[in-house]
């Protein structure tokens, strides 16, 4: 299992899959080849389906251009490459076109790419394979008598933190810029941001109702930062940055929680997160959004149940319903676009988290259906959901004209 650092990863919207991971792509690929004359990129499957809507094209561009390089896009919605939805080739030419280089990479989510070739070498464990299920983690914390922010601590070492903070900075930059801006979100669904009034509104609710309202405004402030372009965290991708941030940010004004906890929290969420990007999926064009705001939410939930004292188990427990309650949850955005629906089940997947923290601090931690075996029946489903439901912007909410 690889470090938390390859799940948390800081970067600019809408998508982490369809933008930044092309970018990074190109970057490399550029820095391979920088006295070619001329580039052209074959865009295939998710990438080209969603790709005007995620920026795809204009991403590449802007990296090839500002090294004074020209780019030419080719699009290939239907044609899918078999080791993942989300494919792109790279090709440089000389000044005679003779073609220098091709190479394909895979965005296989998060921000995350593979280069075709590489496979077998791309994961760089940090954790022992031992240790790459929830219930082995369980069985180990249990034995040593550590807590789940302590075992990554252990194998990811005490500079984590400075990570974690660096993380937790951006996040709560995204949050106050998200709070503070108005407007009309780019893309042509004419979407107005509503955080700011929303956050307004939620100030002057009180009570088990209104108060976690805030939460709500939080994680619609990340979310429409990360639509408009804004720098924002994978958490675990940028279509569900808004989840984490927003339940925690709220946590930590309710609870007047030192930084420290929060850093923990994010820890342990990020252990969560990095289990099913091990043994299942956090790409939208894979297992749809199940994969994205579902394992947002589980990694919400977890950190929430963490920073109300819950046990090892009950943290499972939260984040197993974060992941369960969000089973068959479909990728399909209007126009391509991060916005519709994406948006409001941000706002809404940090509420539910909430929620899923609260239940699982009432029980004992034990339950029938494990952390491990949701994230199995997430795959099987996400397989099972034709490819319209995954991030194609063919079916579901996709086909309804704004």
């Amino acid at each position: 299992m690889e470090s938390i650092k390859e799940l948390y990863r800081i970067g600019y919207g809408p998508s982490s899959s369809h933008t930044m991971g092309p970018r990074y792509a190109a970057q490399r690929f550029l820095s391979e080849y920088p006295d070619s004359v001329h580039f052209e990129a074959d865009l295939f499957g998710s990438l080209a389906a969603t790709g005007k809507g995620h920026l795809t094209d204009s991403t590449l561009r802007q990296v090839f251009g500002d090294a004074g390089k020209e780019l030419v896009v080719h699009w290939f919605p239907e044609e899918y490459k078999s080791f993942h939805p989300n494919a792109l080739a790279l090709r440089s030419y000389d000044d005679a076109g003779t073609t220098i280089a091709q190479k394909t990479y895979y965005s296989v989510g998060g921000g995350k790419i593979i280069e075709e070739g590489e496979l077998a070498s791309a994961h760089k464990a940090v954790y022992p394979k031992y240790l790459t299920k929830m219930s082995h983690i369980l069985a180990y914390c249990r034995k040593e008598g550590i807590q789940l922010w302590e075992l990554v601590v252990k194998y990811e070492g005490p500079g984590i933190f400075d990570f974690t903070e660096e993380i937790w900075t951006v996040m709560v930059a995204a949050i106050e810029r998200g709070l503070e801006a108005e407007g009309v979100l780019p893309g042509g669904l004419k979407l107005p941001r509503k955080a700011t009034q929303f956050f307004a509104q939620a100030k002057d609710m009180s009570g088990p109702v209104g108060t976690p309202t805030r939460a709500l405004s939080y994680a619609l402030a990340v979310a429409e930062e990360n639509a408009g372009g804004g720098k924002i965290v994978t958490a675990p991708t940028c279509g569900s940055c808004g989840v984490l941030p927003g339940v925690l940010y709220y946590m930590r004004n309710q609870y007047k929680l030192p930084k420290i906890k929060i850093l923990r929290a994010l820890l342990t969420a990020g252990l969560i997160g990095n289990l099913v990007k091990t043994n299942g999926s956090i790409s939208g064009a894979e297992v749809g959004c199940q994969g994205e705001v579902g394992v947002a939410c589980a990694m919400a939930s977890g950190a929430v149940a963490q920073l109300l004292g819950g046990s090892i188990h009950q943290i499972e427990y939260a984040a197993e319903m974060g992941l369960e309650h969000h089973l068959g949850l479909t990728c399909d955005p209007m126009m391509g676009l991060v916005q519709i629906p994406c948006i409001e089940r941000n706002a809404l997947g940090a509420m539910r988290a909430l929620d899923h923290a609260s239940y699982a601090l009432l029980s004992d931690g034990h339950h029938k259906v494990s952390f491990d075996m949701v994230v199995d029946v997430m795959m099987e489903t996400g397989q099972a959901l034709p490819s319209l439901y995954r991030e194609t912007s063919l079916g579901g909410l996709a086909k309804i004209r704004h």
